[in-house]
């Protein structure tokens, strides 16, 4: 942690955390404790920038918010920075009540102490977010920039009116100001140009600041082998999407869909430090789109595979791929740089609802794509929605049918969300759809979580047949006996064990007590 002389720093990024709220009974054991990946963006973008920084995970570190609070206390920052990116796009609406509740306690504390809310949430909705939660300031794009300038718009002087006159000159800034009529209003500022630099600039060389030690692993990612699970590490190699997918929302933050690029030699740079220094072999790479661009997977690839060979093949690396962006000639290549699992969006099992969600893929390319991944040796995570706008009863039993036809060695069952930033909020909000109460609402796996209706399925339905897919696919006796095959026993009475996480859901015990009322 860099300090300066006095004890204190400018800037302290806080990882809000929540995951027991999140993820429910699945946080104690199951799912993954990634490196926050914009605290460390933010972070290093603004140290080379000469200030003084801090993180504080509190999700890896199972801080409440009154801990943060009095960690914040002691580091006595000029400017708090609550970061609710999450570990992937749709992860940032459920993170703000965990970050809301964070700055509420500092707050209480530290009444004066500037606080600024960033994400892919805040970016979607500024005014709103602003006006519900207990901060000074939001940023209306990534980030980095925005808190540059803000921290030395903070630092202008003694003079309040040469304060705020720097902070109404902070670019991609949301803040209150009181107008000519003396009302509290709220003010957004031009917006803040992207970094295009992410070799230097945002490369988020700031592993000292985490603690590294804390990190873990999901539970798939090391069947056959848990103990592998830690250490643990994230990396990025591009930022953005240049798809328009209806249900993402991860464009939000930056204004436009795009693409941006690390060079694969600061990539593998960065890849070395963290096997070197912290024994990692367990990697995330958390792009949305990593096999995407076949010059740019191909050099990391050729590079990875001469480290992953002399650590005689135990990279255990996954990543995100689209069905149509998998080329076959490009899988040897994968699997011996080490990348053993590759996450696909297959969505649905209709091809109607994959073409209204703007995802049109053909299913016989999906089928083939997944068969020649696994014959590569390399493991699928399928990822399905149900509740898309065209869904009904019969395509949802479709996508299912699909997943267990396929048969992948890890599958995530989805009910569709309107995510703030995403076509689809638009849409839903325009069409007056009936959205969740709270932003806990947004969690997959919350106890009041709430998908959206279709022309034909209530919320309540589409949870609840979600919920029952989950169990279907993971208690299949040919999916057991694949597992059993592939990872070995200790890892089917794992997968049994895990089938035993009932969810406790608020809309289905609502829809059971109106049910048993009509009954009575």
């Amino acid at each position: 942690m860099t300090t300066a002389a006095d004890g204190r720093i400018d800037l302290a990024l806080v990882h809000p955390g929540g995951r027991k709220q999140v993820y429910q009974t699945l946080a104690d054991d199951l799912t993954a404790v990634e490196p926050p990946l914009w605290c460390r963006l933010i972070a290093g973008y603004c140290r080379t920038r000469g200030h003084r920084v801090a993180i504080i995970d509190s999700e890896a570190e199972a801080l409440d918010p009154a801990a943060v609070a009095q960690r914040i206390a002691e580091l006595n920052p000029r400017l708090v920075a609550l970061v609710v990116y999450g570990h992937q796009p749709s992860a940032s609406t459920q993170s703000l009540p965990a970050a809301g509740a964070v700055a509420r306690a500092v707050k209480e504390t530290s009444p004066d102490r500037p606080l600024i809310l960033i994400g892919g949430h805040v970016a979607a909705l500024p005014e709103r977010t602003l006006r519900e939660e207990m901060v000074d300031y939001v940023a209306t794009g990534e980030g980095p920039v925005t808190v540059d300038h803000l921290l030395r718009a903070l630092a202008n002087g003694e003079d309040a009116r040469d304060r705020d006159a720097a902070v109404a000159e902070v670019p991609g800034l949301g803040y209150w100001r009181v107008d000519d009529t003396g009302a509290r209003v709220v003010r957004c500022t031009a917006p803040a140009p992207l970094v295009e630099d992410l070799d230097g600039a945002l490369s988020g060389d700031v592993w000292d600041l985490l603690p590294m030690d804390r990190y873990r692993a999901h539970n798939w990612q090391c069947f056959g082998d848990m103990d592998r699970r830690m250490p643990y590490a994230s990396i990025h190699t591009t930022l953005g999407c240049p798809y328009k997918c209806s249900f993402c929302c991860i464009n939000a933050p930056f204004g436009k869909n795009g693409y941006r690029f690390r060079s694969p030699a600061a990539v593998i740079a960065e890849i070395d430090h963290l096997i070197d220094r912290y024994g990692v072999r367990t990697f995330k790479i958390v792009d949305e789109m990593f096999v995407l661009n076949e010059r740019h997977v191909t050099a990391i690839c050729e590079a990875l595979i001469p480290r992953n060979t002399a650590l005689g093949g135990t990279l255990n690396i996954w990543a995100y791929a689209r069905v149509d962006t998998v080329k076959p000639a490009m899988l040897a290549m994968l699997r011996r740089a080490g990348i053993r699992w590759l996450a696909l969006g297959i969505e649905s099992g209709s091809k109607h609802v994959r073409d209204g969600a703007r995802k049109a893929l053909r299913s016989e390319d999906i089928v083939g794509i997944v068969r020649a991944i696994q014959e590569a040796g390399i493991n699928v995570i399928g990822n399905y929605i149900f509740g898309l706008p065209d869904d009904d009863l019969q395509s949802m039993r479709d996508t299912l049918d699909l997943a267990k036809e396929l048969n992948c060695e890890f599958a995530n069952f989805y009910s569709a969300m309107a995510y703030p930033g995403s076509p689809l909020y638009a849409q839903a909000v325009e069409k007056g759809w009936d959205l969740p109460e709270e932003w806990s609402g947004y969690s997959q796996h919350s106890h009041d979580c709430k998908p959206l209706a279709t022309d034909s399925l209530s919320a309540a339905e589409v949870l609840r047949f979600r919920d029952a897919a989950f169990t279907e696919y993971f208690t299949n006796p040919r999916y057991l006996m694949m597992v059993d095959q592939r990872f070995g026993d200790a890892t089917s009475r794992h997968i049994r064990s895990m089938t035993r996480h009932a969810l406790r859901r608020k809309l289905l015990e609502e829809a059971d007590a109106l049910q048993e009322r009509a009954v009575g």
